[in-house]
């Protein structure tokens, strides 16, 4: 499961198996219990959320979306 970074006790990553066909280019976030999944394509956005709330989720986005870069390259270097 590589970490793409760490943002306030957040893990950002991806889980190596990620579907066959692969799914778009995603990323999970994690803290404790709770896990999101968003989206990168278009727009940075919530696929699904488990235990994080709405205030939290928009922090998440707002950050996968100034680390999009970063993210989607760490994404095409690891399954290329």
């Amino acid at each position: 499961m590589p970490v793409v970074f760490r943002y306030k006790g957040f893990r950002f990553f991806f889980y190596s198996n990620e579907g066959r066909p692969r799914e778009p280019a995603h990323v999970h976030v994690r803290a404790g219990s709770s896990e999101a999944k968003l989206w990168l394509e278009s727009r940075v956005r919530v696929a699904a959320s488990y235990g994080f709330d709405a205030g939290t989720l928009r922090e998440l986005v707002e950050v996968a979306q100034a680390n999009r870069e970063l993210i989607e390259r760490t994404w095409h270097d690891y399954f290329s």
